[in-house]
């Protein structure tokens, strides 16, 4: 796997182009990973030289329970995305190489990951939907819905780009979003690595032995 450094400033300034479309077809950006001088390639995994910091972001989980980002996962490895259960590829295609991965870990290493859903479309995605959907992937995975004006304010601060649902040119709902998956480190909890579309089960079995010890992968 081809991996780089960048600065999160850098990251965020390019935050308007990363956006996703997912399940339409088309793509209406380039990934994060773009801001790379280097265009041979998309590095599945890029480390950043200035850390995000997590989000602060209180929302309802799959139970119907209140659920705080930072306190809930303070100390703990933790991997978060925004999507949402509607999209028909990227979405459900990162979350199953996500859990995949996740499965080849020695039992306490998953105990100590928290995989972490924000969805992008909350008006469908209600907490039982959610919960019904990351099942599916995974029955430890934790899904987050609530106020959308409230997620996408906390995506931005991560560089993660997200537009209010809307209807495609086919009539279909779709929800347009920055399709990157950020670790934070259990050691700092500052988000310092971003995996980005291409990644692969293969790239996350390699890569999340050392994220969940606080290392670079």
């Amino acid at each position: 796997m081809r991996k780089k450094t960048f600065a999160a400033a850098a990251l965020l300034a390019a935050a308007a182009l990363t956006l996703s479309a997912c399940g339409t077809g088309t793509d209406t950006g380039n990934p994060v990973a773009a801001v790379s001088a280097d265009t041979t390639a998309r590095p599945a995994a890029i480390v950043l030289d200035q850390p995000f910091t997590k989000p602060d972001l209180v929302l309802t989980d799959t139970r119907g329970k209140s659920y705080d980002l930072r306190a809930a996962t303070q100390g703990r490895p933790t991997l978060l995305y925004f999507g949402y259960t509607n999209c028909p590829d990227v979405c459900p295609l990162t979350m199953s190489n996500i859990a995949i991965a996740k499965k080849q870990l020695p039992k306490a290493e998953q105990d100590r990951l928290r995989v972490v859903f924000v969805t992008t479309d909350p008006q469908r995605d209600t907490a039982a939907e959610l919960g019904k959907w990351l099942k599916n992937m995974d029955t430890e995975f934790i899904g987050l819905t609530g106020d959308f004006a409230t997620i996408q304010a906390a995506a931005r601060t991560v560089g993660i780009a997200i537009e209010p649902p809307h209807k495609d040119k086919n009539g279909k709902l779709v929800s347009t979003h920055g399709t990157q998956v950020i670790a934070f480190s259990p050691k700092t909890d500052q988000g310092y690595v971003l995996f980005t579309e291409e990644a692969t089960v293969d790239d996350y079995t390699a890569d999340l032995p050392r994220l969940i010890k606080g290392e670079n992968p």
